[in-house]
């Protein structure tokens, strides 16, 4: 499971370096150089999502880098760590529009989780465009959020399973 980005997320509250916060894009970020690995944050977290990160993953040697993804930021030992649902594609794709004199259009930013999966049951997109695809399965019947009833607001959303009424399949 991955964050699920809360409008009202319970481990903003609690960070007392202010290192979980909210973005104009309605994402839940952490700030990795604000973090200091308090562990409020996983404590707070309904669906426990957050990671200490008890590795170091330092790379001093410049050949050594080049293993690494340079788009995505290298957290040091002793933070905590989460889904960013690939804010780095999203400015990348926002960059892009904007250089087109367009607006970003469906499609055109796809997270990681989204590109790798070979079934497409990842959907990502703007939820205010009512022509996009994941605003029409939103609009299903079959959308459902987690921890609906603790008020937090997730944004990551899910569909049930479709099944054959005449089957004998989950009796």
């Amino acid at each position: 499971m991955t964050c699920l980005h809360c409008e009202n997320a319970p481990c903003e509250t609690v960070c007392p370096v202010l290192a979980t916060v909210h973005s104009s894009d309605g994402l839940n970020q952490q700030v990795y150089n604000r973090c200091v690995g308090t562990r409020y944050c996983a404590n707070n977290c309904p669906p426990k999502v957050r990671r200490f990160n008890w590795f170091e993953y330092d790379h001093g040697e410049p050949i050594e880098r080049m293993v690494l993804n340079p788009d995505v930021v290298v957290r040091s030992r002793g933070v905590m760590e989460k889904c960013s649902l690939c804010v780095q594609r999203i400015q990348a794709g926002k960059a892009d529009a904007k250089r087109a004199g367009r607006p970003v259009a469906d499609g055109d930013i796809r997270t990681a989780c989204q590109q790798s999966c070979p079934a497409g049951a990842i959907v990502f997109g703007d939820l205010n465009d009512p022509k996009s695809r994941v605003a029409a399965l939103v609009k299903s019947g079959r959308n459902y959020r987690l921890f609906e009833d603790l008020n937090i607001g997730p944004v990551v959303s899910y569909l049930t399973k479709l099944r054959n009424p005449g089957s004998k399949e989950g009796v």
